[in-house]
């Protein structure tokens, strides 16, 4: 598996907390959390787009069998970056972070517990909801913080 995951997974949750308050920045001059979001997507679709060009270039045609459900992974990613840039300037950016992460966690046992959307079944344990216990935890004692 090698190093190199764990470093683009800790880029990208240095890139998550940045976001939020990129956005929310974006939010405020414009007046609109919906086209701060957009303005976001429309960068990051021109990035994926220039390095697709430059590294990738697998064919758009091999989407064609994907599932109903694999396309709506930007419209949620819509819907988590729009929230994200309009509660992280109310509810600081730290609690809005610590609350994304610890539903994100909760979700994810769920997904792997049973195994949907493709994933491989990774049964519930109890460390594992230990851990998400202290997740909750951290979330509180941020926000009274």
């Amino acid at each position: 598996m090698g190093i190199f995951p764990f470093i683009a997974i800790l880029l990208a949750g240095i890139g998550f907390a940045i976001q939020a308050p990129t956005n929310a920045t974006l939010a405020r001059v414009s007046g609109s959390v919906i086209l701060a979001a957009l303005v976001s997507f429309v960068v990051g679709t021109i990035a994926l787009a220039v390095l697709w060009l430059a590294v990738d270039r697998t064919s758009p045609a091999t989407l064609r069998g994907v599932p109903g459900w694999a396309w709506l992974g930007g419209f949620y990613g819509a819907g988590f970056v729009a929230a994200m840039a309009y509660g992280a300037p109310r509810l600081g950016l730290s609690t809005a972070v610590t609350v994304a992460i610890a539903t994100q966690l909760t979700a994810a046992m769920v997904l792997d517990h049973f195994g949907l959307f493709g994933l491989r079944t990774d049964p519930v344990t109890l460390p594992k909801l230990a851990g998400v216990a202290l997740v909750v935890t951290g979330v509180l004692l941020v926000r009274r913080g």
